[in-house]
């Protein structure tokens, strides 16, 4: 038997999902040595039938995505998103946001998961000092008062400064390191499909709330769109049993007839709801990143976003450090950068968690006072600009990649 392969880095990444090996891709772009460790095969998670999901990528995480080089992959597959709409089922009284309003940038553009992983690993793949072990798994890793020492699955050893977990809520080195969680689940399944339509969706992102849960029309490519359909828990395993008709039938009752003749395009997707947020974000030469830290209700399309500036901030506190001549894993370099993430994270837990919460029942009163709330926002320009701000993901302290600016 061959000798176990021995190396030697400076940041271990434990997880290559969209957050974790974004990580890898800018830290390596900016000099440090990296690895990142994932035990999916990267052959399954590319597959077109992998993952339906779409996420919609803030104009503040297209700049950053644009600073470290995977954009340009991306764009030819991103839809803009031109205005937003939100209504209350069927209340004449709405809100609209139009990109105009505020400048020549889209809010955003959606982005088929799918074609994100194949951006990522493209780059990836030619980015010097940066290493992708997958699949393969971790066996153990300790963790130091100087370094953190990995075994995986094939006997690999790697010693590295800082290890972060990027593997998911139900992350394993969030667990072992005895960081607990606040979670609750939500009586509401998922279901995500693609919709192909009759008439141009003219870039328009709607967002319906029912009595269930919000439902999401999404613009992507040509004419079609991604549903991001919430449903009561229990009524949801029946609707995605029902055959192509049926489902079919169910959603148009909810999407309506605006855009013309409607027709599901390929699979469907469902997934639980819930919320999670980490007690802390760091510890021994250990920290937190994407859902291992930190996982939200899909109601605002902001949880891809969140990790990504996850990634941003961390990014930018190692590089710095590093520059200095400091110790990237060390406490005071790890708090710097949970109290940069911790405010905005909780502020948007909250506020996703309170929408889901006013918007998902029919009360007549609370209905009532929800839709004057959206009418008034709507003729209320300071306002409406500063939620219209926030959906591009341009407010508040932000790192540098989510200025455009290089690290």
């Amino acid at each position: 038997m061959a000798n176990p392969e021995h190396i030697d880095t400076e940041v271990l990444i434990h997880g290559g999902g969209m957050v974790g090996l974004t990580l890898g891709v800018a830290l390596a772009g900016a000099g440090v040595e990296t690895v990142v460790l994932d035990k999916a095969d990267p052959d399954a998670q590319l597959a077109a039938d992998h993952d339906g999901r779409v996420s919609a990528i803030t104009h503040g995480s297209q700049q950053m995505l644009g600073a470290i080089g995977l954009w340009d992959h991306m764009a030819p597959h991103g839809e803009p998103i031109l205005e937003i709409r939100v209504t209350d089922g069927n209340s004449p009284l709405f809100l609209h946001f139009d990109h105009r309003a505020i400048g020549a940038a889209p809010f955003g553009h959606i982005v088929e998961n799918r074609h994100t992983r194949q951006a990522l690993h493209a780059v990836a793949a030619r980015t010097e000092r940066l290493r992708l072990i997958a699949p393969c798994g971790l066996r153990a890793l300790s963790r130091g008062a100087a370094r953190v020492e990995a075994e995986l699955d094939d006997g690999t050893r790697i010693r590295a400064r800082l290890a972060v977990a990027a593997d998911g809520r139900h992350s394993h080195l969030r667990e072992a390191a005895g960081i607990t969680v606040t979670t609750w689940r939500y009586n509401q399944i998922g279901i995500v499909c693609t919709v192909a339509h009759e008439r141009p969706h003219g870039g328009v992102a709607q967002e319906r709330f029912l009595p269930a849960g919000p439902f999401a029309i999404l613009p992507m490519t040509g004419n079609c769109s991604s549903l991001v359909w919430t449903e009561r828990a229990d009524l949801a395993p029946a609707i995605m049993a029902l055959d192509d008709a049926g489902f079919a039938e169910e959603m148009s009752l909810r999407f309506g007839d605006y855009l013309g003749r409607l027709k599901v395009v390929g699979g469907r997707w469902s997934f639980p709801l819930g919320l999670s947020h980490a007690t802390r974000y760091a510890d021994t030469r250990l920290v937190l990143v994407g859902d291992a830290a930190h996982a939200i209700h899909p109601i605002s399309g902001q949880g891809l976003n969140l990790g990504l500036r996850d990634v941003a901030a961390l990014a930018e506190v190692v590089v710095d450090a590093r520059r200095l001549g400091l110790d990237i894993g060390s406490g005071a370099i790890l708090d710097r950068y949970e109290r940069w993430r911790r405010f905005d994270t909780a502020m948007l837990l909250a506020v996703t968690d309170g929408l889901n919460r006013l918007f998902s029942n029919d009360i007549a009163p609370i209905k009532l006072v929800r839709d004057l709330g959206l009418a008034a926002v709507n003729r209320i320009p300071p306002l409406k600009h500063l939620f219209m701000r926030h959906a591009m993901g341009v407010i508040g302290d932000l790192p540098r990649l989510s200025r455009g600016e290089p690290l």
